[in-house]
């Protein structure tokens, strides 16, 4: 199809013209339908299924075709096409063409494809472009024998100023630009005026035809969409206000232009019903400028037109590259930029492989159209082009097409119905794709049973993502959220016994202790307007518990080994350890939870530590006891710093630490460690008393550090050595490789005393061990030499090769020269000569 004669009479071209609701798609449409044949291009593909269920009904289905990207419905012998623009199938001949919303000529993405169209797709005998009136300079200076038909507003549109989302009056469609944007919305209409359905692009038709379906029967009175109802997408709505002014384009986050807000403003009214527009929630007014070009459709004439060469050259890669590059050489004509197809070709074409299999025509048509698979996904352009290499291998490979084993592995993935609304719509966007692939005759083998199979999956998953909006959005659940987009200030909240939070009605999180647990929203704005609504529900009752807290007795408090401080059985603090060991009697505790009062809070919080340091005094008794002996002065001499050491590590030290000392002991002095709870044993000396169950728990609650399971079994030394708070509050002792309970080592000890020195095999038994086991612990308990006590009398010796030892060497008198012996002479045997002698 083109603008070259068949030998028929030229085709009738004419652009219709005007700002929205002017009723151009319904003319096209009416004036296709007066053909024998026909085709039109639409924007979107929601817009094509709207139009094309839309001639069904008046013609039957037989008689059209649908044809998208994802998506082929053809009779064996259709009259008319419905198509999305780049999905035209332009070899056919048709009476009748016509080209929706041809202003997005001027598009950076897809404007190429709708000014191809502009140029070269022609009717037999008639050819219709629709757009705004902003297109009339260029398309005379680019089509000189069109005919320009100007059609005016059916209804009037005027500017209504910002309103808070209450006073939306109803039939109001809130346009916001990111989905994150458009659920937090429409849940807050939901929670404040019973429900609200939901339009954006990427929905599949199904789905969108389901949503609006809510609206359009009246069951909801509010749509929350995206900027894709400003492309044809025909509603009852009187009122469009604009929850933001911004948009992300692909690359950057900027303002709205006035055109783009006069499209989506102009959604407003329907035939010759008036409509408004306005802004609400956290879009600024609009400037009155702006205001009144939008209102008098006024806009800037659009410039040019995005332009890349049709005829591209498949010679060689490097052919295809140059004549992607090839200038319009026409004036109103501008090479577009980089498009996505474009710029996964220059990355595949540095790969060796594909250098090397794109040597052919073939091969190059093959790799250009694998770079031209949308990304529905939105993934990152490295797994895009991993998905068009990989299509590529498999066009260029043995069997020239993709398989089952390709596709079923993919189709699998997706086809399951479960999950959120984000993970379904996650599964559509991969559907989509597999459709595209699937719609390609020459990719697939049986392609026919793929495009059956993903239509089914499509429409099953767009069932499912329906329910999954309804529930979520369209539930008449009055509203827990107050501030954010301008709320009501007269909410009904309360606290239940068990601590459900609910406003009006809707449950907004749960009250444990002074700690409040919101639910989790859909989205940051959510989160924090559902902050502000359960705050006020709940900081009541959060600073009547915390007086009574403040005002508790002892019994209601507990604390666990982990360091929670529980109030009534609930969590409620948290004591401030630390690796080393926190004093437990003088405790710090961190009261959870942010809301209430700080002075209520600082009450509750240092009754809890005056609990604990009370709780501490008990528990840990024989500790205490101990550290106000020494405080006081009241124990002096070694007794004293054998009682030091014990409480710096919390009750257990090695014996082998204080032998020196122990061994100096007078017999009082023994008497006075014994007198404080102080057992000397084989290989340590500790405070029986804070072995006990409740007393290492609570010494294990100040100790910043994972709790150790409590076994009479060897444990293997950690790869972090425990500080000494951490073994004493769980009564153990580290002996080399292994930790081993004080009163296993103790055992031990009494096992080898009563067999000389050595564990016979019942021994070992009995404690548990192996053999090497004991040999390690043993040697690892050896007392060194330097720590050896002197022998009473002795004088100290130095340990060897120690400073003290070279300096003793230094002070000792010089060794004594040895005496030489004189032998004496022995008498003459009797009877023997002196000659002889």
């Amino acid at each position: 199809m083109s603008d070259r004669s068949a030998g028929f009479a030229p085709s009738r071209v004419t652009a219709v013209l005007g700002p929205t609701n002017t009723g151009k798609t319904h003319l096209a449409v009416e004036r296709m339908l007066g053909h024998a044949s026909g085709m039109i291009g639409l924007p979107l593909r929601l817009l094509a299924r709207e139009i094309y269920e839309r001639i069904v009904r008046q013609r039957g289905a037989a008689a059209v075709a649908l044809i998208t990207g994802e998506e082929k419905i053809v009779p064996p012998r259709p009259h008319f096409f419905v198509c999305t623009v780049e999905a035209m199938p332009l070899e056919r001949t048709v009476e009748f063409l016509a080209i929706d919303e041809i202003q997005l000529v001027a598009d950076p993405e897809r404007g190429h494809v709708f000014t191809q169209r502009l140029l070269h797709a022609r009717g037999r005998f008639e050819t219709m472009f629709l757009g705004a009136g902003t297109m009339e300079p260029l398309i005379r200076r680019l089509v000189p024998d069109v005919e320009i038909v100007t059609r005016d507003r059916l209804s009037t549109l005027s500017y209504a100023g910002s309103k808070k989302l209450t006073r939306l009056p109803r039939r109001s469609a809130i346009v916001a630009f990111s989905t994150e944007r458009v659920y937090a919305i429409a849940e807050l209409i939901r929670r404040q005026r019973g429900g609200a359905a939901v339009v954006m692009g990427s929905l599949s038709p199904r789905t969108r035809n389901a949503q609006v379906a809510l609206y359009q029967s009246g069951e909801v009175d509010f749509l929350v969409a995206t900027d894709a109802i400003g492309m044809g997408l025909n509603m009852d709505v009187d009122h469009v206000a604009f929850a933001g002014l911004r948009k992300f384009d692909g690359s950057r986050t900027r303002w709205l232009h006035a055109h783009e807000i006069g499209q989506i403003a102009g959604r407003a009214g329907r035939h010759l019903r008036d409509g408004t527009f306005g802004v609400t929630a956290e879009a600024e007014d609009l400037d009155i400028d702006l205001v009144e070009q939008v209102v008098e459709h006024r806009f800037d004439p659009v410039p040019t037109a995005e332009w890349r060469n049709a005829r591209l050259d498949f010679d060689t890669l490097p052919d295809l590259l140059r004549s992607l590059t090839v200038t319009p050489g026409v004036g109103g004509l501008t090479l577009t930029g980089e498009a996505l197809d474009e710029t996964l070709l220059r990355r595949l074409v540095k790969d060796e492989e594909i250098a090397r299999i794109g040597r052919s025509r073939g091969a190059v048509m093959r790799l250009w159209e694998a770079c031209q698979l949308p990304d529905f996904q939105k993934t990152t352009l490295d797994e895009h082009a991993r998905l068009a290499k990989d299509v590529f291998h498999a066009l260029t490979g043995k069997r020239g097409r993709l398989t089952d084993d390709w596709m079923g592995p993919r189709f699998a993935f997706v086809d399951r119905d479960d999950g959120q609304i984000d993970q379904l719509s996650a599964r559509l966007s991969a559907v989509r794709t597999l459709s595209y692939i699937a719609n390609r005759p020459d990719w697939v083998h049986d392609a026919q049973a793929w495009r059956d199979k993903t239509r089914a999956l499509e429409d099953r998953l767009s069932d499912v993502l329906h329910e999954r909006l309804t529930a979520r959005f369209v539930d008449r659940r009055t509203t827990a959220l107050m501030r954010a987009l301008n709320v009501r200030d007269d909410t009904f909240a309360g606290v239940a016994d068990d601590g459900e939070v609910t406003v009006e009605g809707q449950v907004v999180g749960q009250l444990e202790g002074v700690r409040f647990q919101m639910e989790k929203g859909a989205s940051a704005l959510e989160d924090r307007t559902l902050r502000q609504a359960a705050v006020r529900a709940v900081t009541p009752e959060i600073n009547r518990r915390l007086g009574r807290l403040a005002a508790e007795t002892d019994e209601a408090f507990a604390v666990t080994p982990d360091g929670a401080v529980l109030w009534r059985g609930v969590l409620t603090a948290q004591i401030q350890a630390s690796p080393a060991g926190a004093d437990p009697f003088s405790p710090h505790v961190r009261l959870l939870g942010e809301l209430g009062p700080t002075p209520a809070r600082e009450r509750a919080q240092r009754r809890i530590e005056a609990w604990l340091a009370g709780e501490a005094g008990r528990a840990l008794r024989d500790l205490r006891r101990l550290r106000q002996a020494v405080e006081s002065g009241s124990l002096k001499g070694l007794p004293r710093g054998v009682a030091f050491r014990l409480i710096e590590a919390g009750g257990l030290i090695d014996r082998r630490d204080v032998e020196r000392d122990l061994a100096a002991l007078s017999q009082v002095e023994r008497r006075t460690l014994k007198s404080f709870a102080i057992r000397v044993g084989v290989h340590s000396v500790w405070l029986p008393g804070l072995q006990k169950p409740r007393a290492r728990h609570f010494a294990q609650a100040f100790v910043a550090a994972p709790l150790i399971p409590a076994t009479p079994d060897l444990i293997p030394t950690p790869t972090e050595a425990p500080s000494p708070r951490l073994l004493s509050a769980h009564g153990l002792r580290q002996a080399g490789r292994w930790l081993a309970p004080v009163e296993t080592l103790e055992k031990m000890a009494e096992l080898r005393a009563a067999n000389h020195g050595r564990l016979s095999d019942a021994a070992l038994a009995d404690l548990g061990w192996t053999a090497d086991q004991a040999k390690q612990v043993i040697a690892a308990l050896k007392t060194e030499r330097a720590r050896m006590p002197d022998k009473p009398g002795a004088a100290p010796r130095p340990q060897k090769d120690s400073p003290f030892a070279a300096l003793a060497a230094l002070n000792a008198p010089p060794p004594a020269r040895p005496r030489r012996r004189r032998s004496k002479k022995r008498p003459p045997a009797e009877g023997q000569s002196k000659a002889a002698l």
